[in-house]
């Protein structure tokens, strides 16, 4: 474990070394729920604002969400600039093993993840609702496991694209993909209605159903947001299902693609 806490301790180094610019970006989040939550309030249709109540409350969450996702992927850039200025020949003359080395870049993008996003949490908890203490170690556990599964994504495009354009391509595109096609901006109620009506493409809908971030959005709404809204789901343990098979599944391809491809270059 000791090479895998070197590890860590190497990437929190280069996550802390920009302070400001950590500061500037939770800042940053923090006036997208104050000032575009409140916009957005106004600019609802009745329909929508009977499903999901105040929309400060219903996105308090979902950002919270997003600001995990984006601070978690950044481990991603790190490494593919480590591949393009060579320094990954440094990383893998270090003694330890390499299987160490890649848990290492995975375990440190979840817990950077989770360190960005506390203040989004915090303030989510003072001004939607305090979870109860089994509900806030689940919420913790959840949001860690999917801050591993999007490291583990990141890192995986990381070392499969040999340029800072095909990367930033590639991860525009999932950001777009996760961020739009879920419940963090509106409720899955109206995206399942859409495609009901046929305005909203079926492929789409069970995306959105199946999204990590969807179901964690959800989940901490489930806890924070006690009414019987229809656009407040209620919990399920699916949700919970989602987000784990989707950490198992890109913790391990980033496992296997750090290991491999990154000793071919």
């Amino acid at each position: 474990m000791s090479a895998v806490i070197n590890i860590i301790e190497y990437d929190f180094r280069n996550f802390l070394r920009y302070k400001m610019w950590l500061v500037g970006l939770i800042s940053m989040n923090l006036a997208d729920l104050f000032i575009q939550a409140l916009i957005y309030s106004h600019m609802l249709s009745d329909a929508v604002r009977g499903s999901i109540g105040n929309y400060f409350n219903f996105f308090a969450p979902g950002l919270t969400v997003t600001g995990l996702f984006a601070s978690a992927f950044m481990i991603g850039r790190e490494i593919n600039m480590e591949r393009r200025r060579e320094v990954h020949h440094y990383m893998l003359s270090l003694p330890m093993t390499r299987l160490e080395l890649a848990v290492g870049r995975v375990l440190s993008g979840g817990f950077r993840g989770m360190v960005y996003m506390t203040p989004l949490l915090l303030t989510c908890f003072a001004f939607v609702g305090i979870p109860t203490a089994p509900q806030l170690l689940l919420i913790l556990a959840v949001l860690f496991l999917l801050a591993m599964g999007i490291s583990g994504l990141s890192i995986a495009i990381a070392v499969s694209t040999s340029s800072l354009e095909k990367f930033i391509t590639a991860r525009g595109a999932v950001y777009y993909a996760l961020f739009f096609c879920s419940s963090v901006f509106y409720p899955l109620s109206l995206i399942q209605k859409l495609g009901n009506a046929g305005t909203f493409p079926a492929p789409l809908v069970i995306f959105a159903e199946i999204n990590p971030l969807t179901n964690a959005s959800d989940m901490i709404r489930s806890f924070l947001i006690r009414s019987s809204l229809s656009g407040i789901p209620t919990f399920s343990f699916n949700m919970i299902i989602s987000v784990a098979i989707f950490s198992a599944i890109f913790t391990l391809t980033a496992a296997f693609a750090y290991i491999k491809i990154i000793e071919r270059k």
